[in-house]
């Protein structure tokens, strides 16, 4: 159930951890983008120990779309986003970073894109793509380095799998198999589940508050134990085809199976802004 008990739309969760001064700015942009429509934001505090939990406090009593959830110990961002992702109602989720740095105005072009290419029962995740990326020098060769790696190891085809901002079905979502980290693999786990992962250009920007979380020696470290249990998961995928259920004459399915589509990325169109 909802903040506002309602039916939902669309969820967007919103994990943070440490991130006073982005709060407030955040959802006010969320808000105005999804204004009029039914939708919930759910923010996710990782164990924060800054002003984070007085702000999403503070910011309960005036949005009522607002839904905060607290992990007692810190877990990390992949397990914030599946503690959002269990408590979400709306049949679509959004996700992007508590930082500032992924914009929600991106939002309609990620779901009229992923919209657009759901035909015929397909699952479909629209990524982000970020244009000039507002990151250190440092950061972006990482990022580059990282690419490779995804692409020569795991037969990754998103050119940018590690933006947080996307747009997928619930039920998809629900399907990918969960660890810690698994936030940075997306693309490949949606293929693996026969999904489209389509790349939609988003913008990026500089954060306004607070520190970045982001440390290129444990990333890598981490990272190399990753990919091996990636590439584990990504060989035995289960292979099913389309499913077809057998009814009775005259009496009507209860759903529509889906397909298993191509597992390659599709550029969408438009440019970022």
């Amino acid at each position: 159930m909802t903040a506002t008990s309602h039916p939902v739309d669309i969820s967007i969760l919103v994990p943070v951890m440490n991130e006073a001064g982005n709060v407030r700015p955040l959802i006010d942009e969320i808000c105005s983008v999804f204004a009029g429509r039914r939708f919930e934001i759910i923010y996710i505090d990782d164990a924060s120990n800054d002003a984070t939990a007085d702000e999403l406090a503070a910011a309960l009593i005036v949005v009522p779309q607002l839904r905060v959830l607290r992990h007692a110990h810190r877990a990390g961002q992949s397990a914030a986003i599946r503690s959002g992702l269990l408590q979400a109602s709306g049949d679509l989720i959004g996700v992007l970073d508590g930082d500032g740095q992924n914009v929600p105005a991106d939002f309609p072009a990620l779901e009229a894109a992923m919209i657009a290419a759901s035909k015929d029962g397909r699952m479909v995740m629209a990524a982000g793509i970020r244009q000039l990326r507002d990151d250190s020098p440092m950061r972006l060769v990482a990022s580059r380095a990282a690419k490779r790696v995804r692409a020569s190891l795991l037969a990754d085809t998103h050119p940018d799998s590690g933006c947080g901002i996307k747009i997928l079905p619930r039920a998809l979502f629900l399907q990918l198999p969960f660890f810690n980290h698994m936030h940075r693999f997306m693309p490949s786990l949606v293929r693996r589940n026969g999904g489209i992962v389509l790349g939609v250009p988003v913008a990026h920007r500089p954060r306004i508050a607070g520190t970045s979380k982001y440390r290129i020696l444990d990333r890598l470290l981490v990272g190399i134990s990753d990919v091996l249990g990636v590439m584990w998961l990504l060989r035995r995928a289960p292979i099913q085809g389309e499913i077809e259920e057998i009814i009775a004459a005259g009496r009507a399915p209860k759903r529509v199976s889906g397909k298993k589509a191509s597992g390659k990325t599709q550029p969408a169109k438009g440019n970022a802004r």
